[in-house]
């Protein structure tokens, strides 16, 4: 069994408190703006804008198939080369974005496939506008199909601030890091860390468990 210091646990934890808020505005932003380039990107897709769906296409197989760590290089040492400059919280909330982006335009584009061809045909023929028909028919029950895939990707999104330490960035694993360096505790900084994450994500898990069940309720009655 661990011989666990609790004094310097005790002591660590304002560190790891302050590199929790940082991981809960950076997911709450990437997820945020995420959802937004998803909606309108898997519209896009949808109604097959020439041009733009092609660009879109390129960027979500660009996204999906990167890793997160050579983007967030890219974005930080690659784009001073070129002139444009950024802190390590912009570049790490851009480059979460460009990841959780692609993953829901996916998820909000299997949502909006799934919805009846009937109703949207339906739809036309009432006179609804293309905008009409995408707000009143199509988005609610796209987004009800996508809960699932949504929430997954949440906590995906959250899971990936654990990558932005590379940057600089104080977040979780890198208070771990410095403080397994500089004091050796490692049982401990791990405990914490794991921790941590676990105060984050099982919470957030639960709440979209709940969502879930209710949209299905209020869809299927069960």
């Amino acid at each position: 069994m661990m011989d666990l210091d609790w004094n310097f646990i005790a002591e660590s934890l304002p560190l790891y408190g302050e590199a929790m808020w940082l991981t809960v505005k950076l997911a709450f932003w990437a997820v945020m703006l995420s959802l937004i380039v998803g909606l309108l990107f898997s519209f896009v897709l949808h109604y097959k804008v020439k041009g733009i769906q092609t660009i879109i296409l390129a960027y979500v197989e660009l996204s999906r198939n990167t890793p997160l760590l050579v983007q967030l290089f890219f974005l930080y040492y690659g784009f001073p080369r070129i002139g444009i400059h950024m802190s390590e919280m912009t570049c790490a909330i851009i480059g979460l974005t460009f990841l959780g982006g692609s993953y829901m335009t996916e998820a909000f584009r299997s949502g909006i496939e799934a919805v009846s061809k009937t109703q949207i045909e339906s739809g036309y023929s009432i006179g609804l506008s293309k905008i009409q028909l995408a707000r009143y028919v199509i988005l609610p029950q796209a987004f009800a199909i996508s809960i699932p895939s949504l929430g997954a990707n949440a906590i995906f999104l959250l899971k990936e601030t654990s990558i932005v330490g590379a940057i600089s960035l104080l977040d979780l694993t890198n208070v771990a890091k410095d403080l397994i360096g500089m004091f050796y505790k490692t049982e401990e900084s791990l405990l914490l860390l794991v921790g941590s994450y676990l105060a984050l994500i099982l919470p957030l898990s639960l709440l979209l468990s709940w969502v879930e069940k209710k949209v299905r309720f209020a869809e299927y009655g069960y």
